[in-house]
This record gives C-alpha cells, sequence and structure tokens, in this order.
C-alpha cells in the first residue's frame, strides 16, 4: 500500500522560505516520478511540480518557477520542496502524490502552508 507523508509545513511571513519532506513506502520511489500538487482554500488540486526518477528532469508550475525547486534523496525514499520568496497565494495544503495521469490519487495527507503577515 502506497504511504506517502508529508512535513515541513507552518506560517510564514511573505518572503520567506520553507522545506517540505515527503517520506514514502509502499511502492518502489526509487523508480517513480513523483509531484508536489497544492490545494488552497475552496479551489482544485493545482500541479506545483515534477521530479522523474533519476532527478535528471524537473518542472514547474509558472506561479511558482525560480522561487521553488525540487529534489529526492532515493536512498531515503524523501522527496523534498524548497520553497523560497513565498507569497500569500501560495497558502495552501501541499501534497507529494504519484501523478497518476494528472488525478493524483496517491497522496499523503498534506501539510499546510501559510503564507501571511
Amino acid at each position: 500500500e502506497v504511504h506517502l507523508v508529508e512535513s515541513g509545513g507552518g506560517l510564514v511571513q511573505p518572503g520567506g522560505s520553507l522545506t517540505l519532506s515527503c517520506v514514502a513506502s509502499g511502492f518502489d520511489f526509487s523508480t517513480s516520478t513523483m509531484d508536489w500538487v497544492r490545494q488552497a482554500p475552496g479551489a482544485g488540486l493545482e500541479w506545483v511540480s515534477s521530479i522523474n526518477r533519476w532527478s535528471t528532469l524537473t518542472s514547474f508550475a509558472d506561479s511558482v518557477k525560480g522561487r521553488f525547486t525540487i529534489s529526492r534523496d532515493n536512498d531515503a525514499n524523501t522527496l523534498y520542496l524548497y520553497m523560497n520568496d513565498l507569497k500569500t497565494e501560495d497558502t495552501a495544503v501541499y501534497y507529494c502524490a504519484l501523478p497518476d495521469g494528472g488525478r493524483w490519487s496517491r497522496r499523503g495527507q498534506g501539510t499546510q502552508v501559510t503564507v501571511s503577515s
């Protein structure tokens, strides 16, 4: 059974930084492309970033490009999202997920990121 546990969220002021982590188990993490997605209050899931199994290909939504970085440690079964220059519009619950064709049905419980002064 796929198990994904996110951590690292919190309250941060605009312009601040946070690092999210996601520990994976129950599947072969090292061979899986992984995504970060987010859900703002009252909105649907929004794709944020992806990384391939070898960390040779990463991609980002235009809204976070240049501010967020994604990485992974296959030995530790862990996915990371480094978020810099946070904006109020980044406020959301952040999930790590298997892509599943954009359905992200296999995702963790999420971690809340709140950007507010």
